[in-house]
């Protein structure tokens, strides 16, 4: 899958299947990736919880199935993150590429997207 692939089906699955993308604004947008995040980061305090040995017994569960809870949020932030761009009228290809290679150039790496 490319950047252009997830842009058009999430275009497309948006408008069809919930609202057009400019129904919400760039605060919706950027408050449901943020929700995202929070839901990822709960896992993540889970997983820590998990090797520290300080889980409560009753809420119990195994390091793969947090690990797949982790990654499915993380999957919603970068597809709530590409309606956000689109909502702004960028592209978030461009945005990760641009902010890749000024922070290879801030630390003086040649590694460049």
């Amino acid at each position: 899958m490319t950047f252009d692939e997830l842009r058009c089906a999430n275009e497309t699955r948006c408008e069809q299947s919930f609202h057009p993308i400019n129904q919400w604004s760039p605060t919706d947008w950027g408050c449901a990736m943020a929700g995202e995040a929070g839901e990822a980061c709960n896992n993540l305090k889970k997983l820590r919880r998990l090797e520290s040995e300080k889980f409560p017994k009753e809420f119990q569960i195994d390091e793969q199935t947090l690990v797949d809870m982790t990654m499915d949020e993380i999957a919603d932030m970068v597809i709530y993150a590409d309606l956000l761009a689109q909502r702004l009228g960028r592209k978030l290809e461009d945005a990760i590429k641009n902010k890749f290679n000024q922070t290879s150039d801030k630390v003086g790496s040649d590694i460049k997207l």
